[in-house]
């Protein structure tokens, strides 16, 4: 019997740990800590807040979450056994199966997860207030982001590192499996277009940007080599000499902008994603220590560095939260950033940091590849998340410490704004804030820029916040363009780590996918199967992209506004698979871990994609302005964004075309649900545990210290 279907009271290794009084004192302070900056938060209004709580809060709460909840899901609910072999060792092959330092896959799994998602994310949504982004982000990872990525990754770590997709088709049947495989890849696609196109416009004629992030591929090759070749096992040693040579590359970046080489490395926006669909081509098929998992590993440092480096920032320089608690926004839904009230809108525009699918796409690819020991899953599944969590927070506090007058300057659209400062400044006025134009012109000049009028999207926002910041505490405002470019030089290095791992994903996927028909290519060592599959990933991506970055209405564009939903949709999947598999495997009074997390992913993303369907505000929903901008080509009238009829025509297709793919995926997501239910209503009425394709036990021969604090639980029978 699969060490999953043991009964509760099934053999354990006793646990070493015992509470002892100074445990009990030092959880209590930080119980004591988290509850003050809670309150503080709650109860507070119409006085300046510290940005200062929001970083207790956050982190008194991930401190206390991963110390018992998460504990005691992989005690009660997972039940790691590391005297079983793990994928990485029972398959390793040098390229996709490799054991790898829990350090190492700590990083990786990290920079992988953590894309565009925790630094856009909540800057746009700061329209609301920063209480409602605040409260989901916290318990939102806690509850639901944290424990999918945990549960997702110890199911496929126990199915030889199986994607989301084929485990939904091995699990749930070939009707509700089938409708899965195509979702999840669909939506992965979109995806990674969305971030790579994120990419291209933070690097685009960024010399500082694109030299310092190019030079992490040598260094990463390096430092792959190093630890696997030259000295094999000495991870602290390869991270300090890849650090080094990291911040060369990012001081290196600041020297280059500003020399004769500028040129070389001053690249427009075509060039860069033909720079990225080569590298992600290489990234999929090198072997994952060579390339991907020291890259992503230096990448995290560059990560938390610079998060921690803002935490501290915050602390120092306690700026206080300019924007409102809970904004009108809220309520009226008719927010200048982006349309809709709080449920569902801001679940949805709130998704990495608190809630991510595709954070389920890695944790079924590349990281149970990887990963040493079972017990490991805790840390890497639960912590990297709680980690990007608190990406989420410092960016809403960069956002919401902003003037309220220049973040809407900056957010609100175009043709809301105009082009001028004064025009903007009107604009402004309008939405109840104020800002001069003497003002908005001053913002940009301090971070050398033409202009920072209608810089929507919400990266520019955050490098604005966190230059403030920073500025604030190292260098005055003399420094504040620095902080500035360096902002957008992390947010682009952030951002492309999603986008090799993701592609190395998406093979995974498409192997798996051809392998229920053709059998040779679900071989992940197969390597004609890898390069093929690689290449029709990276095509497939490569193509919205490179429409995308040639044409503001075509491409990935076209498919932009689809982001948020699809990607909850993809969580709503995934827990669908987790509930599935525990109930299945005889933990039905543990099922409500992952099933109240999937009824409320499931409320928001159906109400969401109903509105957006069938909402009459054109602002809303996509027929909507469909038949607003076909009655404005009747009349002869070209509406913004479109600047001729053609963009018109081309607004029409893009709204039909994005109403029907929502709608598509919905259908979709309900046909994996609905089969899922009568898969566990048959398990739920069946003796004893229905069988599973969990991979049969294995004893593990690898020889890994201990970690503190993760006790072997689980056994075989």
């Amino acid at each position: 019997m699969p060490s999953s279907a043991l009964p509760e009271n099934g053999p354990q290794v006793p646990e070493k740990s015992r509470i002892v009084p100074r445990s009990i004192l030092l959880w209590a302070t930080v119980s004591l800590l988290g509850a003050v900056a809670w309150g503080v938060l709650a109860l507070a209004r119409g006085e300046e807040i510290s940005a200062v709580w929001l970083v207790v809060a956050a982190l008194g709460s991930y401190a206390i979450a991963y110390r018992f909840y998460s504990r005691w899901i992989a005690r009660r609910v997972l039940r790691p056994d590391d005297r079983r072999a793990t994928p990485a060792e029972r398959l390793e092959d040098g390229v996709d199966f490799q054991p790898t330092d829990r350090r190492v896959l700590l990083g990786h799994h990290f920079a992988a997860i953590a894309g565009a998602g925790p630094l856009v994310g909540p800057v746009l949504a700061a329209q609301m207030g920063y209480l409602p982004g605040t409260l989901w982000i916290v318990a939102g990872v806690i509850f639901a982001g944290a424990v999918q990525d945990m549960v997702v990754l110890f199911l496929s770590m126990r199915r030889d590192g199986k994607s989301l997709g084929q485990m939904a088709r091995e699990e749930i049947g070939r009707v509700g499996g089938a409708a899965a495989l195509v979702a999840v890849f669909a939506i992965m696609i979109i995806l990674l277009g969305v971030l790579a196109l994120v990419v291209v416009n933070a690097l685009a004629h960024s010399p500082w940007g694109t030299f310092s992030v190019a030079m992490t591929i040598p260094i990463a090759l390096f430092m792959g080599f190093w630890l696997h070749r030259i000295r094999p096992g000495r991870v602290v040693e390869t991270s300090l000499i890849g650090v080094a040579l990291l911040l060369l590359a990012i001081v290196g970046g600041s020297w280059i902008q500003e020399s004769s080489l500028a040129g070389a490395f001053t690249l427009s926006p075509t060039t860069l994603v033909l720079c990225l669909v080569g590298y992600g081509f290489v990234a999929s098929v090198l072997p994952v220590w060579m390339l991907l998992a020291p890259r992503d590993y230096l990448s995290t440092f560059m990560k938390i560095g610079t998060i921690a480096l803002l935490a501290v920032g915050v602390v120092v320089a306690a700026p206080v939260m300019r924007a409102e608690a809970v904004s009108d926004f809220a309520s009226t839904g008719a927010g200048p950033v982006f349309a809709g009230s709080l449920f569902p809108f801001l679940f949805i525009t709130i998704a990495c940091g608190a809630l991510s699918g595709f954070h389920a796409l890695v944790a079924s690819g590349t990281t149970p590849k990887l990963i040493q020991k079972e017990s490991q899953v805790r840390l890497i599944g639960y912590g990297a998340m709680l980690m990007e969590s608190f990406v989420a927070i410092m960016a809403l506090i960069a956002a919401a410490t902003l003037e309220p007058g220049l973040y809407y300057a900056m957010n609100a659209p175009a043709g809301l704004l105009g082009t001028t400062a004064e025009s903007a400044s009107q604009a402004v006025a309008g939405l109840g804030f104020t800002i001069t134009p003497d003002q908005l012109t001053q913002a940009a000049v301090a971070v050398e820029e033409q202009t920072l009028i209608a810089r929507s999207g919400g990266a520019p926002t955050l490098a604005v916040g966190m230059s403030e910041i920073f500025s604030g505490v190292f260098g005055g405002a003399a420094m504040k363009a620095f902080w500035y470019h360096f902002a957008i030089m992390f947010e682009a290095l952030f951002i492309l780590t999603t986008v090799d791992a993701g592609t190395r994903v998406g093979r995974f996927m498409l192997q798996d996918m051809l392998g229920n028909v053709w059998k040779p290519i679900g071989r992940v060592n197969w390597k004609p199967g890898i390069w093929l599959c690689s290449g029709l990933v990276v095509a497939a991506w490569g193509y919205f992209l490179y429409t995308g970055a040639t044409d503001p209405l075509g491409g990935i564009n076209q498919l932009f506004p689809l982001f948020g939903i699809a990607n909850q949709l993809l969580a709503a999947v995934a827990l669908t698979v987790c509930t599935t598999v525990l109930i299945k495997s005889g933990r039905l009074r543990w099922a409500w871990v992952t099933g109240l997390p999937l009824a409320w992913v499931v409320a928001i993303t159906f109400t969401a994609g109903w509105q957006k369907v069938f909402s009459d505000d054109p602002k809303i929903g996509f027929f909507a302005q469909r038949t607003k901008y076909a009655d404005g080509i009747a009349a002869g009238q070209v509406l913004p964004p479109a600047k001729t009829l053609d963009d018109m025509h081309t607004v029409v297709t893009n709204s039909t075309v994005d109403g029907v793919l929502i709608a598509l995926f919905l259908l979709l997501v309900a046909t994996v649900i609905v089969n899922a239910t009568v898969v566990c209503v048959r398990a739920i009425r069946t003796p004893g545990a229905l069988p599973t394709t969990e991979a049969p036990y294995v004893e593990s021969r690898l020889d890994v210290p201990e970690q503190p604090g993760e006790p072997l639980v689980g056994a075989r029978s």
